[in-house]
C-alpha cells in the first residue's frame, strides 16, 4: 500500500522515526503540504496521515484510491468525516496519548504566574539580587495554591488529571461537566457555570469546542469572575473571545490568561493577547513533549497495522 504523511514535521522534527510506518507500505512523509499540493502528493496514495492539512470533501473526491486516513491528533475537525464515509474511507485519531503533557503544561502556566521562576532567574541574570541590601529578592506577588479553588470546564481525561494533580496542591477543586455529581472523582464538587465562575481562583479549560462553547468566557461571563482570578486554556482557542479577555486584563478584571491555543493559529502579529503583559502564551506545544509525540507515532503505526488486518482500532467514523 502507498503510503503518505502529509505534515509529519510537528509530530516527529527528526528526533523520532516513521521506519515502523514504512515497513507496512510505500511511505512518503512531508514536513509540511500547502493546500493547493494536498491532491497532488496524495492522489495515488491508499493511506494518509494528517495533523493538520485539511481534508475536505473537495480533496477527498478527487483522491479515487483514498482507503483510510489517519489523523495523526485526537480532535479530527480537519477531516469532512461525512465525505469520508459516503466514499467508504475508514477515519482514525489517537486519543488520550497527551494526557499527561497538557496536565503538566496547565500546571507550567499555572506556577508561572504564581511563583514568576523565569522573572527572577532573568532578574538575577541582570543583577537585581547581588545589589539587593536584603538576603532575598522580590518584586512580584507571590500566591501559594493550597486552599485556593481551581475550577475545571469539562473532566475529560485531561480534566481529570488536573483535578487530581490540583488536589495534590491542596486546592479545592470544582467542576462543570456532563457528569453526574456522584460519578465524580472523591473531593470534586459539581457547580454550574455560573457558580464555577463565582468561586473559582483558577479556572481551566478542558471542554471540546462546539457552537455551545464557542467564545464560552466572553466579556459577560469574565464579569462574573473574581478579578484576582487567573484563567488557563490548554483546550482550543475560540473557547475564549481574545478581544474580551485581552481588555479584561487590561482593565484588571482579571489576574492573568495562561494559554497554549489561540484562535488562529498562528497568530496574527497584532492579536490583542500578544500584547498583554499579563498573558502568557506558549506556541501550541502542551502536547509536544518527546514522550507523548512518541505515544502518537506508535500509536498511528499501530492504527494503520490494524487497518490493514481488517481490524481497525480508534475509528471515528
Amino acid at each position: 500500500m502507498k503510503i503518505v504523511i502529509l505534515d509529519g514535521y510537528t509530530a516527529n522534527p527528526g528526533d523520532l522515526s516513521w521506519q515502523p510506518l514504512a515497513t507496512l507500505g510505500e511511505l512518503t512523509a512531508y514536513d509540511r503540504t500547502l493546500p493547493e499540493e494536498t491532491v497532488e502528493r496524495a492522489k495515488d496514495a491508499e493511506i494518509i496521515l494528517t495533523n493538520k492539512v485539511c481534508l475536505h470533501r473537495a480533496e477527498i473526491e478527487q483522491l479515487p484510491k483514498l482507503q483510510y486516513i489517519g489523523v495523526l491528533a485526537t480532535g479530527y475537525n480537519v477531516v469532512d468525516t461525512g465525505a469520508a464515509r459516503e466514499h467508504g474511507i475508514t477515519v482514525t485519531n489517537i486519543p488520550a496519548y497527551s494526557t499527561d503533557s497538557v496536565a503538566q503544561m496547565v500546571f507550567a502556566h499555572l506556577l508561572t504566574v504564581t511563583n514568576r521562576t523565569e522573572h527572577y532567574a532573568q532578574r538575577n541574570r541582570e543583577g537585581a539580587w547581588s545589589s539587593c541590601p536584603d538576603f532575598c529578592y522580590c518584586d512580584t506577588l507571590l500566591t501559594e495554591l493550597a486552599g485556593k479553588t481551581f475550577g475545571i470546564v469539562g473532566l475529560g481525561n485531561i480534566g481529570m488529571r488536573v483535578a487530581r494533580i490540583a488536589q495534590a496542591f491542596g486546592m479545592n477543586v470544582v467542576a462543570y461537566t456532563s457528569k453526574a455529581a456522584a460519578d465524580l472523582p472523591s473531593g470534586v464538587r459539581k457547580l454550574s457555570m455560573e457558580a464555577l465562575l463565582r468561586e473559582s481562583d483558577v479556572l481551566s479549560l478542558h471542554c471540546p469546542l462546539t457552537p455551545d462553547t464557542h467564545h464560552l468566557i466572553n466579556r459577560t461571563t469574565l464579569r462574573q469572575m473574581k478579578p484576582t482570578a487567573i484563567l488557563i486554556n490548554t483546550g482550543r482557542g475560540p473557547l475564549i473571545d481574545d478581544r474580551d479577555v485581552a481588555d479584561a486584563l487590561k482593565e484588571k478584571g482579571l489576574r492573568a490568561y495562561c494559554a497554549d491555543v489561540l484562535t488562529t493559529e498562528p497568530p496574527q502579529a497584532d492579536n490583542p493577547l500578544l500584547q498583554c503583559d499579563n498573558a502568557f502564551i506558549t506556541p501550541h506545544i502542551a502536547w509536544a513533549t518527546k514522550e507523548a509525540r512518541a505515544r502518537l507515532t506508535d500509536v498511528a503505526y499501530q492504527n494503520v497495522k490494524a487497518f490493514i488486518e481488517r481490524r481497525p482500532q480508534n475509528v471515528i467514523c
